[in-house]
């Protein structure tokens, strides 16, 4: 008897997978590259320099951890500080404003009017830098319009002081807000408010026993989100408030063209440094949370 000949269209199926999977993973490689030179390089740059110091007289280079202690000290941990401070106000009061609006823009019967808001937030919560600051200073600077129309500098209003700059930063923190929190309330089962409803609960017990511990998650993961915004930005402070509030941006700015002191760019990049830890706290607060608020609404 003839052994019997294998079939020929089984011998290609390893070959025929390895052939399917390999354009998937060239797929990858340019992104992979991008990151590594947009991303990878600076980070080196960054961590490479905050443990570099120079010697002004030979200019050799050392080793040190030099940089790091001066960070946090003096003005430059004062600034870091209030911009902590400044972050996590801002942050708060946009998500308890942001909040309320989202949800009358997820409860309103008005196609309409809900594509014009979330088009809106979306312009505004990537409007900064010196715009910004310009337009709030021709409207609520010392001789703005409605600073001039209704006396507020009468009454002690100065928008260049800590709280100026927390009304400043509403202004795209709240879009912000908005934008993050929409998706969760949409993913609310109207079936829970109707049976919280059945069963004798109120609205507000509605929402304190069963929305809002849901929205928690995404509640949290908002804040986080509007904390690394605020705690990033820099145009519109320097454009508005100069020195008069101290902000790490504002003090790495000044550390790198010499406006203090001669020769601290090393504690600038170590003030970077400083900003990408407080940072990646942040995302390390917020990933988490942003997982468990999808488990919760996609179930």
């Amino acid at each position: 008897m003839t052994a019997a000949l294998p079939r020929a269209d089984v011998a290609p199926v390893a070959p025929a997978k390895r052939r399917r999977h390999a354009p998937g993973w060239l797929a990858v490689v340019p992104l992979l590259v991008f990151t590594a030179i947009a991303f990878g390089l600076p980070a080196f740059a960054v961590l490479d320099g905050a443990f570099t110091a120079t010697d002004p007289a030979t200019g050799a280079t050392s080793y040190t951890t030099g940089n790091l202690t001066t960070s946090l000290q003096g003005p430059y941990l004062t600034a870091l500080l209030g911009s902590v401070k400044l972050s996590a106000v801002s942050a708060a009061l946009g998500s308890l404003l942001g909040l309320p609006l989202a949800q009358a823009v997820v409860g309103s019967r008005s196609r309409a009017l809900r594509e014009a808001v979330l088009t809106a937030s979306g312009v505004l919560a990537n409007f900064g830098g010196v715009p910004l600051a310009f337009a709030f200073v021709a409207t609520l600077g010392n001789a703005g319009v409605l600073t001039v129309h209704l006396g507020l500098k009468d009454s002690g209003w100065d928008l260049y002081s800590f709280w100026g700059l927390v009304l400043v930063y509403l202004y795209f923190l709240v879009p912000l807000m908005v934008l993050t929190i929409t998706p969760a309330l949409e993913g609310l089962r109207s079936q829970w408010r109707e049976a919280a409803l059945n069963t004798g609960a109120t609205g507000a017990q509605y929402w304190r026993h069963v929305a809002l511990p849901v929205l928690a998650p995404s509640l949290l993961g908002g804040l986080v989100l509007l904390f690394g915004s605020a705690f990033a930005a820099y145009a519109t402070a320097a454009a508005m408030v100069g020195s008069a509030v101290p902000l790490v941006t504002l003090q790495i700015a000044d550390a790198l063209s010499g406006n203090v002191l001669v020769g601290q760019e090393n504690v600038a990049l170590a003030l970077s440094l400083d900003m990408v830890l407080v940072a990646g706290l942040v995302m390390a607060v917020y990933l988490p949370l942003q997982r468990r608020s999808a488990r919760w609404l996609d179930a």
